[in-house]
């Protein structure tokens, strides 16, 4: 059993913002796999089914992102998923809008939800998916950046990368996650 778990942000408010691409890829999964996220459990909401003859979890925590430890933790305690079978969506400013980049664990990079999930997991060791945001412009706060929409020009972009990661995601349920890092890590 695999569980996904994209980082955002609940509630209408911040539903297109930077913050909540993680959140945007679940989605994505859910459409493309046909899964709906109908149930709240674990302060998230779930979807469940079977992708290539595995069973999967999609799960976006409704902790808000400085909180999403607490939905995380419960959710692979409950089914016994060993922390191999995570993998964490979020975004990261250090990388350009619409640049994905798996990796098979490592510090949160001062993002705060991954710092939560470090805290409540007790270990840095689980799967990421890290989609670029870029660094916000001069004058511009990172908290009032990454809670900002996408700008007109970025869409497109972004679009793409959260596709993107959710082939990434596919590809790793089948074939496994280094051949994912493999495929998708390679510049375009």
């Amino acid at each position: 059993m695999k569980m996904i778990v994209g980082l955002g942000n609940p509630g209408i408010k911040y539903a297109r913002t930077r913050h909540n691409i993680g959140f945007r890829v679940i989605d994505e999964l859910s459409r493309q796999w046909g899964i709906p996220i109908q149930r709240e459990k674990w302060k998230a909401e779930v979807g469940e089914g079977f992708v290539h003859g595995e069973k999967v979890v999609l799960l976006k925590p409704l902790t808000y992102m400085n909180l999403s430890g607490e939905s995380v933790r419960p959710a692979l305690e409950w089914l016994k998923i060993d922390i191999d079978d995570l993998c964490v969506i979020y975004d990261d400013l250090d990388l350009p809008p619409g640049q994905i980049r798996l990796r098979l664990k490592g510090s949160s990079g001062g993002h705060n939800g991954i710092k939560s999930i470090i805290y409540h997991l007790g270990t840095d060791q689980f799967k990421r998916i890290k989609i670029g945001i870029g660094r916000p412009p001069a004058g511009i706060c990172v908290p009032d950046y990454v809670l900002s929409p996408f700008r007109e020009e970025e869409q497109e972009r972004v679009g793409e990368a959260a596709e993107r990661a959710a082939e990434a995601v596919n590809h790793w349920v089948e074939s496994g996650f280094l051949n994912a890092m493999n495929q998708y890590n390679r510049k375009k």
